[in-house]
């Protein structure tokens, strides 16, 4: 489980979440600027809360009061961004295999094979991602971040950048990414139908501030 206690000042903006997650996909919902981003950074390390705690499945990643903040590299949270991120000048292959390397892990044919399946990618895997179209350079970014072999995936806003035939062509990947392989998510959104459709916690945010958590049946 995910536990977030966590507050972060930006500028003129706070952020104050204490929230926690299941061990399915828990949504965070809300409007542009409400804190979504900015807490998927706190989880993923990538900034550092003012003062809190956040911990998961019993390991510390952050405490303020005991002066814990593990390094980004050191907490293994997959992260998959909104323009998915991938480098233009390496293969799709070589995308994916830059987690493993990054986290310095040994290369796993079988999970490779496995994810590539999943995603079905194996056929790009000699394309650069110029080449690709928006929803494949999704599916490969999510490719990316499963080789991690995180224990937590954030995923920030993964269809906002797609137009309705790509969101409606990864969204059966994503049912099946959550189906398959029963790894907790958090998943950034401010779409009803894509949480509605995914989730099964909800955290409503509004003004950088936790307004109510449940089930999907709180965003009607």
């Amino acid at each position: 489980m995910l536990a977030v206690d966590a507050e972060k000042s930006l500028g003129a903006f706070t952020v104050k979440a204490v929230f926690t997650g299941d061990g399915g996909i828990t949504a965070l919902f809300g409007p542009s600027g409400s804190g979504k981003t900015s807490i998927a950074n706190m989880v993923a390390g990538l900034i550092a809360p003012d003062r809190g705690r956040i911990a998961f499945n019993g390991d510390v990643l952050f405490d303020s009061a005991q002066g814990i903040n593990l390094p980004a590299h050191a907490r293994r949270v997959g992260y998959v961004f909104q323009d998915g991120r991938l480098f233009p000048h390496l293969s799709v292959a070589r995308n994916l295999d830059y987690g493993r390397w990054m986290t310095g892990q040994q290369r796993d044919d079988t999970q490779f094979k496995h994810v590539t399946d999943l995603l079905d990618i194996g056929p790009l895997l000699k394309r650069r991602p110029g080449a690709l179209s928006g929803g494949e350079r999704q599916r490969v970014a999510l490719g990316r971040a499963l080789l991690m072999k995180p224990r937590l995936l954030l995923l920030d806003e993964p269809l906002a950048s797609l137009d309705a035939a790509r969101k409606r062509e990864i969204m059966p990947y994503l049912e099946r990414l959550r189906d398959d392989t029963g790894l907790p998510m958090i998943y950034v959104s401010h779409d009803p139908a894509e949480v509605r459709r995914l989730a099964s916690r909800v955290v409503l945010l509004d003004g950088g501030r936790v307004t109510a958590t449940g089930g999907v049946e709180i965003l009607s």
